[in-house]
């Protein structure tokens, strides 16, 4: 008997201490990635100077100002990573074509407001990426993140009534959407599904 029941408790030992150190790997090297990415999209430009510099650009700010432990429970979706991707693209084209037309409009002032966005997946790394995209989107700008509630404040330029509002917070909740198509686990994913859609907190 004593000799079937001992190794039980000793034989997952090994096996978590493995995908714990197997985790914190995956997850510097999703932070790398990602580090990268908002890196090039800074340059503006896709080529090997860029990569290169933002990798060691990314491992330094990793190493000599490492970044709170962010656990990444989900997997990468490399169709809806492409779907992100070429919703982004579209919405930057589009929004810095706005704000073009706005600069050179004569005598024309746009109104900013600002609005708060409660996110669905309140994930250190959700509030990070989710941020992070919708800041690079010309016409929006994140002010402050509030981690204990995952709500995003955001300043919106050029609105003309609530309607815009409630367009701005959708948009940013459709960021959210795609974000952890790609990236989210199984239950975040789940989470957006019993959540009323596209539907902000108003400030």
């Amino acid at each position: 008997m004593t000799g079937t029941s001992e190794p039980a408790p000793d034989a997952p030992g090994p096996a978590v201490v493995g995908r714990g150190r197997l985790g914190r790997w995956r997850d510097q090297a999703v932070a790398l990635g990602w580090l990268v990415v908002v890196w090039t999209l800074l340059w503006g430009d896709i080529n090997w100077a860029n990569l290169v510099g933002g990798l060691l650009v990314g491992a330094a700010v990793l190493v000599f100002y490492p970044l709170p432990a962010v656990s990444f429970g989900g997997r990468l979706r490399p169709w809806a990573l492409l779907v992100f991707a070429g919703r982004f693209a579209v919405e930057l084209v589009s929004a810095s074509l706005h704000v073009a037309r706005i600069a050179v409009q004569p005598g024309y002032r746009p109104r900013g407001a600002i609005i708060a966005v409660r996110l669905r997946v309140s994930t250190d790394l959700n509030l990070a990426l989710t941020a992070e995209a919708v800041s690079l989107v010309p016409g929006t700008l994140i002010l402050e993140v509030d981690r204990d509630s995952g709500t995003l404040y955001l300043h919106v330029l050029d609105t003309h009534g609530p309607g815009d509002l409630d367009v701005a917070r959708a948009r940013t909740l459709a960021v959210e959407r795609r974000v952890v198509r790609a990236v989210g686990s199984t239950s975040e994913l789940r989470r957006l599904d019993v959540t009323s859609p596209e539907k902000g907190t108003p400030p």
